[in-house]
């Protein structure tokens, strides 16, 4: 039974209550346990959930979709042409916009970690700097 609920039982249970509403109190999981229906047919109705739902939300840590990162891709596409078309027809001797990053994607790590990220990037290539400097250079005395 658990192997069909899956890691996330109470996103499945959420999801089967809302799009099969028409099995009563409880939806499908409780017409199963009352043997109304068989967990084959349970089963078949969990791998139908949509990828909207809940479960897809906890499956994957995020509520993006398709649309979504479509739409992210089209800012960041119109963002780039943006910055072409300023910097193709700017005044000479003037300084050109510097081009855009990229917006946010689920699974990027944020503003705040990357900074982080980057600042221990940077400690540990010193110390293997200060380690390889060390056993090279004679030693100061």
């Amino acid at each position: 039974m658990l192997d069909v609920l899956g890691e996330h039982p109470e996103a499945v249970e959420a999801d089967l209550a809302h799009h099969y509403q028409g099995y009563g109190p409880g939806g499908p999981l409780a017409a199963y346990w009352r043997g109304e229906i068989t967990l084959r047919w349970l089963r078949v109705m969990v791998e139908g959930l949509p990828p909207t739902g809940a479960t897809a939300r906890a499956v994957n840590g995020h509520a993006w979709q398709p649309e979504t990162y479509s739409a992210a891709d089209s800012r960041d596409l119109l963002a780039l042409l943006f910055t072409a078309f300023v910097n193709a027809n700017r005044k000479e001797g003037t300084q050109a916009l510097p081009w855009p990053e990229p917006g946010w994607r689920p699974g990027d790590p944020l503003p705040e970690d990357a900074e982080q990220q980057t600042a221990q990037d940077r400690a540990q290539a010193r110390a293997a700097f200060e380690r390889i400097t060390a056993q090279v250079l004679p030693a100061k005395e």
